[in-house]
């Protein structure tokens, strides 16, 4: 093996491979990116290996075990990150096979290493009037409690990713009947989700009272902003859902015992979809999707559902004419006798 060579093919898997040929995300290529920050972290202080050292040949599955590992006892690593880690390594040594076919035997060893099983989460979501409480908090008299109050019903309403929603420009959207929004998700893919009458209304109010001095066409203008007229972030998108829930819990009837994420609005469009008869389907491509798995997680996490369907298909066992237990004397003079 050539010196240098993991660091050739890294920078090519990270640079040229993923936005070239994959055409993946700027997050995922981030994530991958974290993803091989903490492996040559682990490979310099755990096995006292110059980053600069470092070949394909040297990178075993024992070594991305021990890795693994790491992550888990000394980092505090969850399951789900240790098996976001080991998908970023899975698919730069499926690069890397291509290109080095010299060594396949031990990256095969590598590609065979298994996600770990962890527990399925449940899925946590607002009920209908949680989330009406949860939109009563911001102070529409104002300009930023207007503002905020749009940001809410839109990540709800479109059922939006939290980076859909941060790269969302008003040429994203049409406010004329039918009013729709086009977002961008993950892998460049688009697509367009209907609006509410009532947000149609926000939106076309927020509009008209947006400031123009951006330096750029208005349709290129970023809908949600910070004071420097740049893209939110999401720290600053989840630090005020975070401001609003502090609010809503002084409402007896706001009972929530999770972390709520800009993602728990697209779960919560989601359940109130599914309580609402749409189909999966539907609702798959609504949350834009690729697999209806992925979608069907809500249908096994929405207990109300479950309760229906089982009181649908009770079968009562017992009829009227049955004998009533406390009416037969001597069972009664049985069990009186039988306590004594």
């Amino acid at each position: 093996m050539k010196k240098n060579d993991f660091s050739k093919y890294l920078s090519e898997f990270l640079s040229l491979y993923l936005p070239g040929q994959r055409n993946v995300s700027v997050n995922t290529i981030a994530s991958y990116r974290d993803a091989f920050k903490l492996f040559l972290i682990f490979c310099e202080s755990e096995k006292k290996i110059r980053i600069e050292n470092i070949t394909i040949f040297m990178i075993t599955r024992n070594l991305i075990v021990d890795f693994l590992n790491w992550l888990e006892e000394s980092r505090k690593n969850s399951i789900a990150t240790r098996n976001q880690r080991l998908a970023a390594l899975h698919a730069f040594f499926r690069y890397v096979q291509k290109e080095s076919p010299e060594n396949l035997f031990e990256l095969g060893k590598i590609l065979v290493i298994p996600m770990k099983r962890k527990p399925r989460p449940m899925i946590p979501y607002l009920t209908a009037n949680e989330l009406k409480i949860l939109l009563e908090q911001p102070d529409v008299n104002t300009l930023a409690g207007r503002k905020n109050l749009i940001l809410l019903v839109i990540l709800y309403d479109t059922g939006a990713r939290v980076q859909e929603l941060i790269d969302l420009k008003w040429k994203d959207v049409r406010l004329t009947s039918p009013a729709v929004i086009t977002l961008h998700g993950k892998g460049n893919k688009t697509r367009q989700v209907p609006i509410m009458g009532n947000t149609q209304k926000l939106l076309e109010s927020y509009k008209a009272r947006q400031e123009k001095n951006f330096g750029t066409a208005e349709t290129d203008h970023p809908i949600f902003y910070n004071q420097q007229h740049k893209k939110l972030s999401r720290w600053g998108i989840s630090y005020l859902i975070n401001k609003y829930i502090e609010k809503a819990k002084t409402n007896k009837d706001f009972c929530i015992n999770f972390v709520v994420t800009p993602h728990v609005f697209r779960h919560s469009k989601a359940m109130h979809l599914l309580q609402a008869g749409v189909n999966l389907i539907y609702i798959r491509d609504f949350l834009g999707h690729s697999d209806i798995n992925t979608t069907e997680i809500y249908a096994r996490a929405d207990s109300e559902m479950k309760r229906i369907a089982l009181e649908k298909s009770y079968i009562e066992l017992t009829t009227k004419d049955m004998p009533k237990w406390q009416d037969d004397g001597d069972l009664m003079n049985w069990l009186k006798n039988f306590c004594k």
